[in-house]
């Protein structure tokens, strides 16, 4: 089932995943999310964000090794694009500060 399910996604060009790291991953998490890389790697695009440094994607996935294979095939073919500076989903909105006695 894992397979037709990765031969699936596999038809579209683009596969977009947003906020990566966000939530950890458990290690059967961490396995899939690596074999649906793994699948994608140097057949289809994949575009992955995330607030999290390379460097803490072992945090994330629980496994400083399966990270390390991952991160590999993710920039391997990629632009890495770093922002830096304020919040975009914050813009507009005022900064709350208290203060304590």
């Amino acid at each position: 089932k894992l397979a037709t399910e990765l031969s699936r996604l596999r038809r579209y060009s683009l596969l977009i995943v947003d906020e990566v790291g966000y939530v950890p991953f458990d290690q059967d998490a961490a396995n899939l999310f690596f074999q649906l890389v793994s699948s994608r790697y140097e057949h289809a695009s994949l575009i992955l964000t995330s607030n999290l440094p390379f460097g803490r994607w072992g945090d994330v996935f629980g496994d400083p090794t399966i990270a390390s294979a991952m991160i590999d095939r993710v920039v391997h073919h990629a632009d890495v694009l770093s922002l830096k500076g304020a919040s975009y989903r914050l813009r507009g909105h005022k900064t709350l500060t208290t203060t304590t006695n």
